[in-house]
């Protein structure tokens, strides 16, 4: 009774110990079984990025063994993907903002472009207007320097008188009375000259006799010419000029249009006559009024 009683009264005990041993055994291996089995790969998950080192740098401290939970799930990734999608909004919103700057940038940069372009399209056309201008200036400076050679040209030629013809008239000795033939080379000279401008008439009487008399004679002749001319055809006074020479010895003159001989030796005044000469200004020559006398109307000394 003693012993059955030992042994009854000490089994139970016995059975709860051995009954706690054996769950403690069996939790310790079913914790450490799935650490050690490489087959499982949640732990590859729980590895951090490079690019997220600066958030993750502290080692995790979570499960009740102070590791990483072999067991976690989507919440614990989604807790661990949050600071890195945070950097990737973060990033995202630098590029948007990089980008709208770059497109301002650009804005502004094509509005400078245009700007220039504008300037310098206004500056080639005040350049070109410039131009147009300056050859305007050049061509009005060329009309005024012609104008003012012109006005030079017109000085200087209003007292320059070339000799384009020689009329001779010839008188009878003694007389200074005009003959028919006379006064029909008078008529064809006032012909000639009807209307024209820019001319004179050059009157050299000649008569012999020595000394005064042959000045006097010589001046009837050159007064009876002009006086002909002036009541008859109203030749103006002014556009006649008379000297008697009386017997000074004429020189050969070369007859228009021809050189003049400067070995001619004077003719010695042998018959009374006037040499008619008629001289044209440079400027009248220049439109043509000057008269032109045939050389028909050219008469020689008579007898």
């Amino acid at each position: 009774m003693t012993i059955h009683s030992a042994i009854r009264t000490s089994f139970p005990g016995q059975v709860a110990v051995f009954a706690l041993a054996s769950a403690f055994c069996i939790s310790s291996a079913a914790a450490q079984q799935p650490a050690n089995n490489s087959s499982n790969p949640t732990p590859a998950a729980t590895q951090p990025s490079p690019g997220t080192q600066n958030n993750l740098s502290a080692p995790p401290q979570e499960g009740f063994w102070g590791k990483v939970n072999p067991f976690a799930r989507k919440k614990w990734v989604n807790r661990r993907l949050d600071p890195i999608k945070g950097q990737l909004n973060e990033l995202d919103e630098v590029n948007a903002k990089n980008a709208s700057d770059i497109k301002d940038v650009d804005a502004r940069a094509q509005a400078g472009i245009s700007k220039a372009q504008n300037t310098a399209d206004q500056a080639n056309q005040v350049a070109t207007a410039a131009g147009t201008q300056a050859q305007q200036a050049g061509t009005i400076a060329g009309q005024a320097s012609g104008k003012v050679e012109q006005i030079n040209g017109t000085v200087n030629g209003l007292d320059q008188y070339n000799q384009k013809n020689i009329v001779s008239i010839a008188f009878r000795r003694g007389t200074s009375t005009l003959s028919p033939d006379a006064k029909k080379q008078l008529d064809d000279i006032a012909t000639a000259l009807n209307g024209q401008k820019g001319y004179l008439l050059e009157v050299e009487a000649h008569a012999p006799g020595a000394g005064s008399v042959g000045i006097q004679s010589s001046d009837r002749l050159a007064e009876a010419v002009k006086r002909y001319l002036v009541t008859e055809h109203e030749i103006p006074v002014y556009r006649m000029h008379s000297v008697a020479l009386g017997n000074v010895p004429a020189t050969e003159t070369a007859a228009a249009g021809t050189a003049v001989d400067d070995t001619a030796k004077p003719k010695p005044v042998r018959t009374s006559y006037v040499e008619l000469r008629l001289m044209e200004n440079s400027l009248a020559a220049q439109d043509g009024s000057t008269p032109r006398l045939n050389p028909s109307q050219t008469g020689a000394a008579q007898p």
